[in-house]
């Protein structure tokens, strides 16, 4: 069975910084594109990056560049999603996702994390 499990959500006042994580098992994800999702209450879900099977390249959404880093150990079969000077309205339910191509669209995921839930406070 496929899994991609996330940890790492959480609360965090304005200006802090947040980790998230999101391990892969079931096989390996090693050539996949890995990106990272996310769906504020009443907002549709939108794209916050992605990277690349090799890491090699990267997306980021406007709203998140210079704050956000996306990187992945593909020996862990994990990818990660490092978020600094977070701002409230960074708040919203986080998710990752594989796709066997690079894309900032969720149509081409096909696999997806549950969701874990930043809280960015004023």
């Amino acid at each position: 069975q496929v899994q991609l499990v996330e940890s790492g959500g959480g609360l965090v006042q304005a200006g802090g910084s947040l980790r998230h994580s999101c391990a892969a098992s079931g096989r390996t994800f090693s050539s996949d594109a890995m990106g990272w999702f996310r769906q504020a209450p009443g907002k549709e879900r939108e794209s916050v990056a992605a990277i690349t099977w090799s890491g090699g390249n990267t997306y980021y959404a406007d709203s998140v560049k210079g704050r956000f880093t996306i990187s992945r150990d593909n020996a862990k079969n994990t990818v990660y999603l490092q978020m600094n000077s977070l701002k409230p309205e960074d708040t919203a339910i986080y998710y990752c996702a594989a796709a066997q191509v690079f894309s900032h669209h969720d149509a081409h995921y096909d696999y997806w994390g549950q969701g874990t839930q930043v809280t960015v406070s004023s």
